[in-house]
C-alpha cells in the first residue's frame, strides 16, 4: 500500500505541477499516517531490545532463584535423612521397650508411639516438599532452556546484521569519501548517502554515481530477503519559498527522494518489494547542526535502514 501510495505521487508529481489544495490535503495525511506506522515500527524494534535486555536480567535472577531452590532441596534431603535415621531409632527405642511388660515403661511406650506419629507426618511432608521441589525444578530448567534458545537466536540476528554490515561495506568500497557511510546501531544496518551523491538542489532525480551506489545497495538487498527495509527522506531546515518544480515543502521533497530511492531497488526483481518503506522525515531528525553550511550538508542526506524481521523473536517471547 505505501509503495502504491509512493508510486502515485511521483506520477502526480511528474504529469502536473499544480495540485489543488484538496488532493495535497489527502496526500499530506496520507503522508502523516505513513511516519506514524514508520515510527510505530521503531518503537515495537526498541520495546523489543528492551525485552531483551530485560530477558537478560531474568535470565540471570532465574539462575538466582535455581541457586536457591536447589539449597533449600539439599537441605530439605538432609533433615529428611536425618529424621529417617531419628525414626529408625526410635522404632529400636519402641521394640527394646515392647519387650518389657513393666507399667512404668507403658508411659515411654506411648509417648514413643506418639514421636512414630509425628515423625511420620513431618516425613510425608517433606517427601511432599520434595516432589513440589523437584516440580519448581524442572518448570525453571524449562524456563532456562527457553531462554537459552531466545539468546542463542538473538545472537545469530546480532551475527547476521553485522555480517550484512561487512558485505555493504565491501559493496560500497567505491564510494568512500563521496558521502556514503555505513554503519551498525541497536541491532540495525544503517546506510547513509548524501545528497550529493544523490540529488541535484531542489530536485528528486538520482544522478549517475548515485544510482550506481543505490544499485550496489539492491544487489546486496536481493540477496538478503527477510531485511525489513526503510528508506528515509531528510533534509537542513532552509525554507521553500514557494512550490518549486512540483515541490510544497521539505517534507514533501524528503519523501519524493526516498520514494526515487524506492523505484531504483525495485528495479532488480530480487527485492522483497512487500519489505519496502519510503518515507520523508523533511528536516525533523538531523544529525548535526544546521548552523553552519557542513552541517546542512550532513543533513541534507538519503537513510536505508535495514532491520532483521523479529516475528520468531517475538513468539518465543510470547511463550515465556
Amino acid at each position: 500500500m505505501i509503495k502504491k501510495i509512493s508510486l502515485g505521487l511521483l506520477v502526480l508529481s511528474l504529469t502536473t505541477s499544480c495540485v489543488s489544495k484538496k488532493i495535497y490535503a489527502d496526500l499530506e495525511n496520507k503522508f502523516t499516517e505513513l511516519k506514524k506506522e514508520n515510527r510505530k515500527l521503531a518503537d515495537e524494534n526498541d520495546e523489543l531490545n528492551k525485552s531483551k535486555n530485560q530477558l537478560g536480567l531474568d535470565g540471570d535472577n532465574l539462575k538466582t532463584e535455581l541457586a536457591k531452590t536447589k539449597a533449600e532441596r539439599d537441605k530439605l534431603l538432609a533433615d529428611y535423612a536425618a529424621a529417617d535415621k531419628n525414626l529408625k531409632t526410635l522404632q529400636a527405642s519402641y521394640s527394646a521397650l515392647e519387650k518389657n511388660s513393666d507399667e512404668s515403661l507403658q508411659a515411654n511406650m506411648n509417648k514413643n508411639r506418639e514421636l512414630l506419629a509425628q515423625l511420620e507426618a513431618k516425613e510425608k511432608t517433606l517427601s511432599a516438599e520434595k516432589e513440589r521441589l523437584d516440580k519448581l525444578k524442572a518448570e525453571l530448567d524449562s524456563s532456562a532452556k527457553r531462554l537459552s534458545e531466545l539468546e542463542s537466536l538473538i545472537a545469530t540476528k546480532d551475527a547476521g546484521m553485522k555480517k550484512l554490515k561487512e558485505t555493504l561495506t565491501k559493496s560500497l568500497k567505491a564510494f568512500d569519501g563521496k558521502g556514503l557511510t555505513v554503519h551498525e546501531k541497536d541491532g540495525k544496518v544503517y546506510v547513509s548517502m548524501e545528497n550529493k551523491l544523490l540529488f541535484q538542489t531542489g530536485s528528486w532525480a538520482v544522478g549517475d554515481e548515485g544510482k550506481k551506489a543505490v544499485v550496489a545497495v539492491a544487489k546486496v538487498l536481493g540477496d538478503n530477503p527477510d531485511l525489513s527495509v526503510l528508506i528515509e527522506g531528510h533534509t537542513d531546515n532552509d525554507k521553500f519559498g514557494g512550490a518549486v518544480g512540483g515541490v510544497e515543502n521539505n517534507w514533501d521533497l524528503s519523501t519524493k527522494r526516498a520514494t526515487a530511492i524506492v523505484n531504483i531497488l525495485t528495479e532488480n526483481k530480487n527485492v522483497n518489494k512487500q519489505n519496502l518503506t519510503a518515507a520523508g522525515r523533511g528536516e525533523f531528525a538531523p544529525i548535526a547542526s544546521n548552523d553552519t553550511p557542513e552541517g546542512k550538508a550532513k543533513n541534507r542526506r538519503i537513510e536505508i535502514i535495514l532491520t532483521p524481521k523479529l516475528d520468531e523473536i517475538s513468539k518465543m517471547l510470547n511463550e515465556l
